[in-house]
């Protein structure tokens, strides 16, 4: 007897999403992964925001990596096998490495295989002597080296772009255990975070004067209605970013413009005028704070540079 047909990549992702999304809009107050918010035109969107000058965060870390580079190199020493969880597009993995010292490997780790050899693609051809071996896998879980680092001096995880903040606190001292449950004991983690700060600058910074932002946010229901077959009138919701001061985090959700009714998998998802999907969070920390949360997880602080305004913070952690 045959077993179930196993579902191939884009099958199972589709899968995925249908669940994510029946679940987070089943809740009282509806929520969808961010995760999600990352198909094609959502990578090309996040992109296009990380240039404008309202988004401070990226050109801040790079100014970092840029200027205490040789700090960093000295710090973690020769020889690292650098894995880098969620690679984005690859240009700060080039710039560590051209800082590092004769690094040994690079493994950039994420769950979409396109991106995976994009990355790659960028890293090999700056380093044509480097070998680059990609792994497909969900960063946020447990996954297996297995041998891809023989040789390496040490491992040096890589988390920049203030990605951590994505995660709920208990799930970034989740994430960060698993990271070093990955790595070889010993290892260290090069970690970017973005500070907490006046708060006209940040909800700026998540709804950009021209609309970039709040294209990127509605773009997940476009997503919805292509992979998971919902019928999203894009037109009756409007992108909101807010700062939660309890949280010390801002928060993007997806308003419902008038009272409307939503069909998604044979379910019918009623909103009220009003009525928002919270889309995305993105804690901002103070340095204490992240302290305490590297500690919880079992790391420790060895450095910390910020940049002169103390915008954003680039950590890095001994296992």
């Amino acid at each position: 007897m045959s077993g179930a047909r196993q579902l191939g990549p884009a099958e199972a992702q589709r899968a995925a999403l249908i669940s994510d999304a029946l679940q987070g809009l089943s809740l009282p107050r509806k929520t969808l992964p961010c995760k999600w918010l990352y198909d094609a035109e959502g990578a090309r969107l996040f992109e296009a925001i990380t240039r404008l000058p309202e988004y401070y965060p990226t050109r801040t870390e790079v100014r970092i990596l840029g200027e205490c580079g040789p700090e960093i190199a000295n710090a973690v020493g020769p020889g690292a096998a650098v894995i880098e969880f969620g690679p984005g597009d690859g240009a700060k993995a080039v710039q560590l490495l051209q800082a590092l010292q004769a690094p040994s490997v690079y493994l950039p780790v994420d769950i979409a295989p396109e991106w995976l050899t994009a990355v790659a693609s960028r890293v090999a051809v700056a380093f044509p002597e480097l070998p680059v071996k990609p792994v497909v896998a969900d960063f946020t879980q447990q996954f297996d080296l297995a041998g891809r680092t023989a040789g390496s001096a040490t491992h040096l995880g890589f988390f920049p772009g203030s990605t951590i903040g994505n995660f709920e606190p208990q799930d970034a001292s989740r994430f960060l255990q698993r990271a070093r449950s990955t790595l070889r004991p010993g290892s260290q983690m090069l970690l970017g975070a973005d500070l907490v700060k006046d708060i006209a600058v940040l909800e700026a910074a998540y709804d950009d004067a021209s609309g970039v932002t709040a294209a990127f946010n509605l773009n997940l229901l476009r997503r919805l209605n292509r992979e998971a077959g919902a019928d999203f009138d894009l037109s009756g919701f409007r992108h909101r970013a807010l700062w939660n001061a309890a949280g010390e985090r801002i928060e993007m959700h997806l308003v419902a413009l008038h009272a409307q009714s939503v069909r998604l998998a044979g379910r019918v998802f009623r909103f009220a005028a009003g009525e928002s999907i919270h889309t995305e969070s993105s804690h901002k920390y103070r340095p204490e704070r992240i302290e305490a949360l590297a500690a919880a997880a079992g790391w420790c602080k060895a450095r910390m540079w910020t940049d002169p305004d103390r915008l954003f913070s680039v950590w890095l952690l001994h296992g």
